[in-house]
């Protein structure tokens, strides 16, 4: 693969300066990313297959509650790998924290492979699951804030929402090959084969996607900006105090628009594929087909919304994302059911919007931390976030359609939604700017 490639931008002096795109290193930062989104994703979607065999099976319906509550504790470990390998990151420097970080899920996800089941070993089989787990979970804490910092740190500033559009490329991309293969399993498999042993498979190959990324990720350059401010950063003494001190406001919009952001993720994701099948009576393979053609359409719009921000500014798009989503997620939950038509309008309208929010995540977040306490703070305060609202979604969503309310689900994410609109409204313009 070429390192770079050329396009054209805008000269001050006139004319046309040609712009190289390392599309080499973005490749390497991004794809530790997709591996960890991958495993992440696949937990949820194979739940429904597995539950059964890690948790008692005499009661399927608690099984599966079981099995979505270790998910959720693990997002609460998010926090703590936020905290420290965004403060690992921020002293020893990205690329460093980032190898960390993709070892961790690597061997999470093996291990959840090659698991034992209930009926080998007992309450042993969900204590190792629950500890693979929360490997993982530290692991993506880490992940997402120094791949974000490592992203905006190597883009002009001219140039940066395009480069960030790159984070969720990659984990539009694995969440896609989650999705076709889970359509794939599903159509090969019968119901008794895939929670036997076909919901193995995609972990397995999860973890050795984890060491291909690995090797991968062996030669990319640490940042200027890391390596111009690594003294400030070991100055520091209280680095999570100084983040609520002295940049309060800048937590205060991470939190607000994360917990909408984290929200549309795991509903189009993760949460409505358990519960098109459990609570709407929707064939397994058609929604992992919509969800497979709206994944593709979520990677397809990435760059494009990352060029249309560099041009038109981060505020107007979020605005337009976050009312949206207020609008229409209601009316779009009573689509969800049988029938391929109305599941590809809901992924792809829910997934279609929510690209004009992650095309230029990375970008938004790094631009409100100066560079010694980026990893931190968005290690840490955007992992409390997504924890809180992230974490307990799919739990929330199977709990509420168990007590027959499952579409309050939907009105929760519309409160979330005109939450995050007015916390947007107070959010600087920020296009162009060159990062603290």
């Amino acid at each position: 693969m070429s390192d770079q490639t050329t396009s054209t931008s805008p000269d001050p002096a006139g004319g046309t300066a040609r712009h190289r795109l390392p599309v080499r290193t973005l490749v390497a930062a991004s794809i530790g990313n997709a591996i960890e989104w991958y495993d992440w994703t696949i937990y949820v979607t194979f739940s429904i297959f597995f539950a059964t065999q890690i948790f008692p099976k005499e009661n399927a319906a608690l099984a599966l509650l079981s099995t979505l509550a270790t998910y959720a504790v693990a997002f609460f470990f998010r926090p703590l790998g936020g905290w420290l390998l965004g403060r690992f990151a921020d002293l020893h420097g990205r690329r460093t924290a980032m190898l960390v970080t993709i070892l961790l899920m690597a061997l999470g996800s093996l291990a959840i492979g090659l698991l034992p089941t209930f009926a080998m070993v007992g309450w042993l089989a969900p204590a190792l699951l629950l500890i693979a787990r929360i490997a993982q979970g530290m692991s993506l804490g880490g992940e997402v804030s120094n791949a974000s910092a490592y992203l905006a740190e190597i883009a002009p500033p001219e140039r940066r929402g395009r480069y960030s559009s790159f984070f969720y490329i990659s984990t539009g991309s694995a969440v896609l090959v989650a999705s076709l293969l889970g359509a794939l399993l599903t159509q090969v498999l019968d119901a008794q084969q895939l929670a036997s042993y076909g919901w193995r498979i995609p972990f397995l190959i999860g973890g050795v996607l984890g060491l291909v990324g690995l090797w991968l990720r062996r030669a990319m350059p640490e940042t200027d900006q890391f390596e111009e401010n690594k003294a400030v950063a070991q100055a520091l003494r209280h680095p999570l105090l100084t983040t609520l001190r002295e940049h309060p406001k800048a937590v205060g919009q991470l939190v607000g628009f994360t917990l909408l952001s984290t929200l549309c993720y795991y509903t189009f994701f993760s949460a409505l594929t358990p519960f098109a099948v459990t609570s709407r009576g929707a064939s397994a393979n058609e929604v992992f087909v919509a969800l497979s053609i709206a994944t593709a359409l979520f990677v397809a719009l990435q760059y494009p919304m990352g060029a249309v921000s560099d041009r038109f500014g981060r505020r107007p798009q979020l605005l337009i994302w976050s009312a949206a989503t207020a609008v229409l997620i209601v009316p779009l939950s009573y689509l969800i059911g049988p029938g391929l038509g109305n599941l590809l309008v809901v992924f792809c309208v829910g997934l279609g919007l929510y690209t004009m929010m992650t095309s230029i995540a990375p970008a938004v977040m790094s631009e409100l931390f100066p560079t010694a306490l980026r990893g931190l703070g968005i290690g840490a305060w955007y992992n409390l976030t997504v924890a809180i609202f992230g974490g307990t979604a799919p739990l929330v969503i199977q709990a509420l359609s168990g007590a027959g309310v499952a579409e309050a689900f939907f009105w929760y994410v519309a409160a979330g939604a005109a939450i995050a609109f007015l916390v947007i409204l107070t959010l600087p313009e920020t296009k162009g700017q060159v990062l603290r």
